[in-house]
């Protein structure tokens, strides 16, 4: 009877100093996790240099491409699917390409984007960053939009933002406008967003250079120019988009473009979107910046191979481009 008063004992004396572990084991993260937070809490928002250095890659793009790329962005698992649709209907050209986008189930934005297969490409291949900047977009519209007239700002007073043969750039208040130059033609500029700036920018974490994006150096360039007149009779088309610059909104039609159905969710009510895997980008293995002395990587624009052929932009097909200004 002793042998089994003392078996309990000690039984009883192992799960009680067994439970407290327990308990504390399932309550505290381990290093790599990060708690989950609590329904209606608000979830700090990206500071203006965060902001600065998310939109650095597009802020000097003509303004209704800016808009079309930023309401893209809330859709990455669409900007998957567009790129790989792009690929893979290559033979497509002008009018039938552009019918055969509107049939697609994306959202206009992205549609819009179809347009331009080398910044569609870019968007897939940095998906983390494309899932950021619309976590951004969706949650401070205003914020980025302001980031983005702070680093155009940035890039005039460096040199490297001016009028061309290609864009126009006004400088209206405090705000900077750049458009086409011939509202027919849109040229995607071509440079480094971490150089163009002046004084360099960090790199955002995690983008994903590769060879032939940019020539290296501070300044911009352009390639060739994306014709866009079979895309104009559609309601995604080109000219359909742009910006209320004085609320800081995006505009689709003359009216604030509202995304909906999209992979983020708006700050507290719990998760804050979407977050690309980094092994999901277009079967590239890596996304790190290029070496050197920059330790920067690039963004793509209108001369590469990539781009498609120059039929696949309709309209005027591709215009030759001007030199680096």
């Amino acid at each position: 009877m002793k042998s089994w008063t003392t078996a309990l004992l000690i039984a009883s004396f192992l799960s009680g100093s067994h439970a407290p572990a327990i308990a504390q084991e399932s309550v505290v993260p381990t290093a790599d996790q990060k708690p989950e937070p609590v329904q209606g809490e608000v979830v700090a928002g990206q500071t203006p240099e965060q902001l600065q250095q998310l939109v650095a890659p597009i802020a000097l793009y003509p303004d209704a491409l800016v808009a079309q790329i930023l309401a893209a962005s809330a859709y990455p698992t669409e900007i998957v699917e567009a790129d790989r649709w792009v690929q893979q209907h290559s033979d497509l050209k002008g009018q039938q390409l552009a019918q055969a986008v509107d049939q697609q189930s994306w959202d206009v934005s992205v549609k819009a984007i179809a347009q331009f297969p080398s910044v569609l490409g870019n968007m897939d291949k940095n998906l983390s960053w494309t899932s950021s900047l619309g976590d951004a977009y969706v949650n401070q519209q205003q914020d980025v939009l302001d980031a983005v007239q702070t680093m155009r700002k940035r890039a005039q007073q460096a040199g490297n933002l001016k009028t061309t043969p290609q864009e126009n750039v006004v400088t209206q208040g405090q705000t900077i406008v750049i458009q086409p130059a011939n509202p027919d033609v849109v040229y995607v500029p071509t440079y480094d967003p971490w150089l163009v700036y002046g004084p360099p920018v960090v790199a955002y974490p995690g983008w994903f250079w590769y060879p032939g994006l940019y020539a290296v150096g501070p300044g911009i360039s352009f390639g060739f120019g994306f014709g866009i007149g079979f895309f104009g009779g559609f309601g995604w088309g080109f000219h359909h988009w742009g910006f209320d610059w004085h609320d800081r909104f995006v505009r689709h039609d003359h009216d604030r473009y509202e995304a909906h159905d999209h992979d983020h969710f708006h700050r507290g009510g719990g998760h804050s979107g979407f977050h690309g895997d980094s092994g999901f980008h277009g079967g590239q293995g890596s996304h790190g910046g290029r070496p050197g002395p920059q330790g920067r990587a690039g963004f793509h624009g209108g001369g590469s191979g990539f781009h498609g052929g120059g039929g696949f932009h309709g309209g005027g097909g591709f215009h030759g481009g001007g030199g680096r200004r």
